[in-house]
């Protein structure tokens, strides 16, 4: 759907790092890309942008919208504290960078052009309201 998207809620502006939609599992994906470790903010950050896409850009016949939470770093302590009462679906994980892909990976995985031509078509899907496969 594209990064930093657009939400606006009550008459304030909001900007997603990454919104997603997910064919498989029928749903959008809110990913929020965070340096350094995981802060319990975060969660309610996340758990705030997926009401705003549940309310005003899913369609009903969607399912719920799933948060990641992509941090350097983070303590399980505090993300099971932080998600606790929480009753979205959230997830938080760590990363770090590379400068190539894993050798068992490589074939698992289509090249850029492969992934763009692809995007490209389920951005024009969804742009005229067509089914894609």
């Amino acid at each position: 759907m594209g990064s930093n998207y657009h939400l606006v809620v009550g008459d304030e502006d909001f900007y997603l790092d990454l919104l997603f939609y997910h064919l498989h599992l029928r749903c959008f994906v809110v990913i929020e890309l965070k340096r350094g470790s995981f802060t319990p903010e975060y969660a309610g950050k996340v758990n705030f942008y997926l009401a705003a896409v549940d309310r005003q850009v899913k369609h009903p016949s969607d399912n719920q919208t799933i948060g990641i939470i992509l941090c350097e770093t983070k303590s399980t302590v505090k993300v099971e504290y932080a998600l606790s009462d929480i009753q979205k679906p959230i997830g938080v994980a760590s990363y770090q960078f590379t400068t190539s892909l894993p050798d068992e990976l490589k074939d698992q995985l289509p090249d850029v052009t492969a992934l763009e031509a692809s995007l490209q078509k389920v951005k024009e899907s969804i742009e005229t309201g067509e089914e894609t496969q």
